[in-house]
């Protein structure tokens, strides 16, 4: 709670330095040009503290978001007197002078903004996770357009609109700022062939799955790629695996990499939650004489329409089974047709047309997902062999799980980030993955080729059925009612009824019981690029504020400025050194706009009167700023309204 308090404090002391050196700006070039200064304030509202020091009153308000220097005669205090008689006022000045005051506070923040990204750059940079900064895809939502046009988790995403893939918050930032469809550039990649296919699709964006409220958008791509990795923690500690987990006799062991799970190459740990729960069985199968796997649909009797003499067969596998005590229809099968030594004759129908179309989709997640043949023989399931059909009945009343897992030492090294993408599977020896694969369900299994291992077979649990103290069971139990009473307080009957189905899905998730984490990166652009980066995303945002195709809602005020920042304090000093520059180079270009109220604006009219030659007089000056300042004043009360709302309600599941 105390060092929480502290992070807070130091959060709000950077804003207000930042808001300091801002003022300061303003403050040196006034007395250089001559200008009287009367006031510099930091923040808002009646002075905490006040001083008198050559001839200027120094002040820190209550409210420490904001600050300001008065120089004489700029407010125009005294109605009788004409501001630009007054030598020493801002207006006494030449434009040019008023020019270089008004400049000085966003430029000393842009230098500034610099000057951090220089020193970080010197101490070494962040160390970040590989899957902020690799442009490999980790997920893909299987309703997308993406989707159906064949992207998948692996594959290379090089640009959204043209602007070059940078990081994660890209495939949520570019949706969120697109006005309408979008251009996404990629590569289809193939690793066991070494082989890459260039992409490029017009993709309309739409509500995010994952969001609970409107106004979240994706383009299908859900996550990037990241190391499935269980090592120590980061400071050398112990992270044992939970009690009751599935994993602990799997022969699991510090620095493996999940790498292959139930015939999938794994990038991300959403798609392992995705093989996980998928519900399909691992099946070894010959086909004209050579051994390939396939994940088939593991389904309920209760949703077929089989052929009576099928029927009948499959009473006879029950009864043989020994799995009397289950009524037929509540057994699990696959859809399709068989003869008693596990040869495919047929696909089954479906009663539903619906679960037909979920057991044979369109798209196909991946190769080993087609369908299978007649004439294909199944030689194990989940990697148990079987002979005749009722053990291939037996067996699929379970859930055996296989794994392969890279054990390398290397891993646990932090690599640059450049070079991050390229070591991702550069060390994988496809031969060695294939011999292991290949050998799964058959009478010479292969557990170890070279780096990698087949770990003995687990079996998933739910959440539920951990072995969890009465303690951490009622923190899950209430964790889990306040999440129901959020997703119970959404208005729109529909996303509604998606976030219920999102939180049925997590109660009843399969988890290996594998605190996961992935791999470190050293992440040290130059200053330049860096400064580059943050600008053009600054200027990305504000188009889009603009054109109205992002919500102003998802903008931080205040209080998110300050959470950002004490987040950030939290992770690192190095992040929380970063994001100073960031809001610094933020304060800078945004006080720039042309807007009366800010310093961009009083510049642009300071333009017209050099151009002109016509002054403008301080009451119509006064007649522009005020709606402007009144506008500020109102979005500073709804930004701090959707910051709070963000920080008490939350806005995924």
């Amino acid at each position: 709670m105390f060092s929480s308090i502290i992070y807070i404090f130091f959060a709000i002391l950077a804003l207000s330095f930042l808001i300091f050196i801002h003022e300061l700006g303003h403050y040196y070039v006034a007395r250089r040009t001559g200008m009287r200064v009367e006031t510099f304030a930091i923040g808002f509202g009646r002075p905490i503290f006040s001083w008198v020091r050559d001839g200027v009153k120094w002040q820190i308000g209550w409210l420490l978001f904001g600050g300001y220097v008065k120089i004489a005669g700029m407010e125009g205090d005294d109605a009788e007197k004409d501001p630009y008689a007054m030598k020493d006022g801002f207006f006494g000045k030449k434009p040019l002078d008023r020019i270089k005051v008004l400049f000085a506070g966003p430029f000393v923040n842009i230098v500034f903004a610099l000057l951090v990204f220089s020193f970080l750059w010197v101490i070494g940079g962040r160390e970040k996770n590989f899957g902020e900064f690799t442009n490999r895809i980790g997920w893909v939502d299987p309703h997308s357009e993406l989707y159906a046009d064949g992207v998948r988790p692996g594959d290379v995403i090089l640009a959204y609109d043209n602007h070059s893939y940078l990081s994660s918050k890209d495939h949520l930032y570019a949706p969120m700022t697109a006005s309408g469809e979008m251009d996404v550039k990629g590569l289809k990649v193939d690793y066991a062939a070494g082989e890459s296919e260039p992409f490029d699709y017009k993709i309309k964006p739409y509500t995010h799955p994952a969001a609970l409220q409107k106004g979240i958008f994706t383009t299908g791509i859900l996550q990037s790629a990241s190391y499935v990795f269980y090592n120590r923690l980061a400071n050398g500690a112990e992270n044992p695996l939970p009690e009751g987990s599935p994993m602990e006799n799997s022969g699991i062991q510090y620095g493996d990499r999940v790498l292959w799970v139930d015939g999938e190459l794994i990038f991300s740990r959403d798609q392992l939650d995705h093989v996980l729960n998928d519900g399909k069985v691992l099946l070894t199968v010959q086909r004209d004489g050579e051994i390939l796997l396939a994940r088939v649909p593991r389904v309920l009797v209760q949703e077929l329409k089989l052929d009576p003499e099928f029927k009948e067969e499959l009473v006879d596998w029950q009864f043989e089974a020994e799995l009397n005590r289950t009524r037929i229809q509540k057994l699990y099968a696959i859809p399709y047709h068989l003869t008693n030594n596990c040869v495919v004759e047929s696909e089954a129908k479906f009663i539903d047309k619906e679960n037909q179309q979920e057991a044979f989709p369109a798209h196909p997640f991946s190769k080993i997902e087609s369908p299978l043949l007649a004439g294909d023989k199944i030689l194990a399931a989940d990697g148990v062999a079987v002979k005749r059909s009722y053990e291939l009945l037996l067996q699929l009343q379970k859930h055996n799980v296989s794994v392969i897992v890279e054990r390398d030492n290397q891993l646990s090294r932090k690599v640059p980030w450049k070079k991050a993408d390229a070591t991702f599977n550069e060390d994988i020896n496809w031969k060695d993955l294939h011999a292991i694969t290949h050998s799964i369900g058959t009478g010479a299994p292969v557990n170890q080729a070279g780096d990698l291992y087949l770990l003995k077979p687990v079996i998933p649990k739910m959440r539920s059925e951990f072995a969890l103290s009465p303690e951490k069971q009622a923190w899950l139990a209430a964790e889990m009612l306040e999440q129901k009473k959020a997703v119970e307080a959404i208005e729109d009957p529909e996303r509604r009824a998606h976030a219920l189905h999102l939180l049925a899905h997590k109660e009843k998730q399969l988890l290996l019981g594998l605190p996961i984490q992935d791999r470190r990166v050293d992440y040290n652009p130059n200053p330049i690029d860096l400064f580059a980066n943050v600008f053009t995303e600054i200027w990305r945002t504000l188009v889009a504020l603009f054109t109205g195709s992002v919500n102003p809602k998802w903008l931080s005020g205040p209080i998110g400025i300050v959470q950002v920042v004490y987040d950030s304090w939290l992770v690192s000093f190095k992040d929380a050194l970063f994001w100073i520059g960031a809001i610094s180079l933020n304060l800078g270009v945004l006080n720039l706009l042309p807007i009366p109220v800010l310093d961009g604006g009083t510049i642009m009219l300071t333009f017209f009167e050099m151009i002109s030659g016509k002054r403008l007089k301080p009451k119509t000056l006064e007649k522009l700023v005020i709606p402007f300042a009144v506008l500020l004043i109102g979005l500073f009360i709804y930004f701090t309204f959707n910051d709070l709302s963000r920080l008490f309600g939350g806005y995924f599941h």
